[in-house]
């Protein structure tokens, strides 16, 4: 069965009085698709990657978000984790004297249970094998796993380890918030290999960015254009390589107009 992500009529804020960040977000995304969310400073794209796994800080004020028909507003952030959504933080926050490794294996344990209350864990030599294999294919040097998660890692070493975790725990899908955010050209084409060879028909993605140069190495299926707390604009690659010519003004002038016309 494919697994579906589905926004509906998505309204939050931050406090129940402060005005709408989100105001109406309408999208789909399905196992193996990748959808690139783009859109100004201020849009709302952060708010929704935060929406979408739990953060208390947001207020949901109308709307559903269902994965596979279930509504993951009434789950905590653990339990949407365990159903099969991922978020890569845009700003990963570091934890001291918990290595990445251990990180990993207790997260997996915490799925396990779960799934299982009686169950043990993932055996200590099962789980260096399962790690040892996704850190060659993502080509990333074995001791990062011994290191404290992002504790005086670089940006580019911070969305590896986001990678890393992905990779173990298998999402259905996963939304990656500006992964490109502070990498340089060669840390940005190692991060974007790395999703692009776990992207396919086990994992749907939804990369939130800025700018097209991600997506000249993670070729997104659809685009879309978050304007004004709503999706306004969906199309195909083309409509990022038109944001990067002319900039996020036209979708202003353009949906100022419709705004003025409805009223």
């Amino acid at each position: 069965m494919v697994a579906t992500l589905e926004i509906r009529n998505l309204h939050a804020s931050v406090d129940a009085e402060d005005d709408l960040i989100l105001n109406g977000v309408n999208l789909t995304i399905r196992q193996g698709e990748v959808h690139a969310l783009m859109g100004p400073n201020g849009s709302g794209k952060s708010t929704l990657a935060n929406v979408l796994m739990g953060n208390p800080a947001y207020v949901v004020r109308e709307g559903q978000i269902l994965l596979d028909g279930e509504d993951l507003l009434e789950m905590e952030a653990d339990e949407r984790s365990r159903a099969g959504l991922f978020l890569a933080f845009q700003y990963p926050v570091a934890i001291p004297g918990v290595t990445l490794g251990n990180f990993l294996r207790h997260a997996i344990n915490a799925r396990l249970k779960a799934e299982d209350p009686e169950s043990k864990g993932i055996p200590i030599p099962q789980f260096a094998r399962m790690m040892r294999q996704k850190m060659s294919a993502l080509e990333i040097d074995q001791s990062f796993a011994g290191r404290y998660l992002n504790e005086g890692f670089s940006g580019g070493e911070k969305k590896r380890a986001e990678i890393l975790q992905m990779a173990v725990l298998e999402p259905r899908i996963a939304v990656l918030d500006e992964t490109d955010s502070g990498l340089d050209i060669d840390a940005l084409r190692i991060v974007a290999d790395g999703v692009n060879s776990l992207t396919g028909p086990d994992m749907g993605a939804l990369v939130i960015t800025h700018y097209q140069r991600i997506l000249n190495h993670i070729k997104p299926d659809f685009v879309h254009v978050l304007y004004g707390g709503r999706i306004v604009e969906s199309g195909g690659p083309a409509l990022a390589l038109e944001l990067e010519e002319k900039g996020y003004e036209w979708v202003r002038e353009k949906h100022t107009m419709l705004q003025a016309a409805e009223a």
